[in-house]
């Protein structure tokens, strides 16, 4: 009699028990708005890992990303170098202060930016002396070319560094900490992500300079964190500002997880393990390409992708996944191809490896309940679709 096999579940929220008595208290005890007392927790505890200046919990991080944007003064006529192989938000928070879009392509080792490409850019006579910021993402958790990137900046001090993090929170390059590598890190807590309260962010400032006038744009554009702080004696508005800020009850969620980040981490590296492991002794065979982590970098265990060999197969393998019990997806869909990227762009550009990432990546099942019987159906499933069984 065959034994019957699990479906597996694509992504389950990260929960500990803690939260429910966390979040009722903070429903009961005090303060439910912004920068209540778990909201201060949770800064103070983000700002020790990353060595940061400063934390500001937002609704999402694309408001963190909205509220970097807002910080860098940004006007008609500049533009923003962000990678193509990205979410939309990466570009779109710039592209809502006034900015246009210089489109950049990735490289095939971490799926990071390109560095040559960044330098070819800015090296660009018409649209390089106008770059005001580069956007860096740290795909899949995994630490990009963040030396080739500043080796690519180093004549240009006059350009912002900015860490779209979403993926790599707890993650390291040459031991620091992803998030304190740029000017600006942006966080995401979206349910999909590591540490999760269904939906939030933050926004890490690395310099301290940055520090008073981002409480302003965040508290609506008004004086209200100096006057918190008895700076001054009353507080007014000041400067152009949104309501960005995490209600307290969801930090409660947040602080909760990140007390316990070293076992939920812990678990998604043995995921992550499993996977390459299982996959290892067959991905010559397959023509498979495996995540690759440089030996100077520590990931933040966020997903685990294959690339396929052929992108023509890529959809009948997702639909012979599915039917033995195994959901995947593919991700990005390059932006510099799509019609919000050709309308905000500055120039029209080619970014070939993007293109055929995207065509061929595949995203396997990846949280931190998937035990290893889990991962050995997920393995088993992938090499028996590919080698046609």
């Amino acid at each position: 009699m065959d034994t019957e096999i699990a479906d597996i579940e694509f992504n389950v929220q990260t929960w500990v028990p803690s939260e429910v008595d966390y979040v009722r208290e903070s429903l009961t005890g005090g303060q439910q708005s912004a920068n209540g007392t778990y909201s201060r927790q949770v800064r103070e505890l983000l700002k020790a890992e990353t060595g940061s200046a400063e934390v500001l919990l937002t609704t999402s991080c694309t408001s963190a990303l909205e509220l970097s944007a807002m910080l860098m003064d940004l006007e008609p006529g500049d533009t923003v170098i962000v990678p193509s192989f990205t979410f939309t938000t990466t570009a779109l928070a710039f592209v809502r202060q006034g900015a246009r879009l210089l489109f950049c392509d990735i490289e095939p080792r971490t799926l990071g930016l390109d560095p040559r490409h960044v330098a070819e850019l800015l090296a660009d006579p018409v649209h390089g002396p106008t770059v005001r910021a580069v956007v860096l993402v740290h795909y899949a958790g995994i630490a990009c070319d963040v030396a080739g990137i500043r080796e690519a900046l180093a004549d240009r001090p006059d350009v912002a560094l900015v860490e779209d993090n979403a993926h790599g929170l707890f993650g390291r390059w040459r031991g620091e900490p992803l998030g304190s590598l740029g000017r600006f890190s942006t966080l995401s807590f979206h349910e999909t992500k590591n540490i999760s309260c269904g939906e939030g962010g933050a926004l890490v400032l690395n310099d301290p300079g940055d520090v008073a006038r981002s409480w302003i744009h965040y508290d609506k554009g008004t004086d209200r964190q100096a006057f918190m702080e008895g700076q001054v004696d009353k507080y007014s508005w000041r400067d152009t500002g949104s309501s960005f800020g995490l209600a307290d009850p969801l930090a409660a969620i947040l602080l909760a997880q990140l007390e316990e980040r070293e076992v939920i981490q812990a678990r998604r590296r043995a995921v992550f393990e499993r996977y390459q492991a299982g996959l290892a002794e067959h991905a010559a065979d397959l023509g498979l390409v495996l995540p690759d982590v440089p030996e100077d970098r520590e990931p933040a265990y966020h997903l685990f992708h294959v690339l396929l060999p052929e992108a023509e197969r890529r959809g009948e393998v997702i639909a012979a996944m599915k039917a033995k019990g195994v959901p995947t997806a593919f991700h990005y869909v390059p932006l510099h191809d799509s019609e919000g990227g050709r309308r905000f762009a500055a120039a029209p550009g080619e970014c070939p490896t993007s293109t055929e990432v995207s065509a061929r990546l595949l995203r396997l099942p990846f949280h931190q309940e998937l035990e290893a019987d889990d991962c050995e159906q997920v393995v088993t499933a992938l090499v028996d679709v590919l080698s046609g069984r």
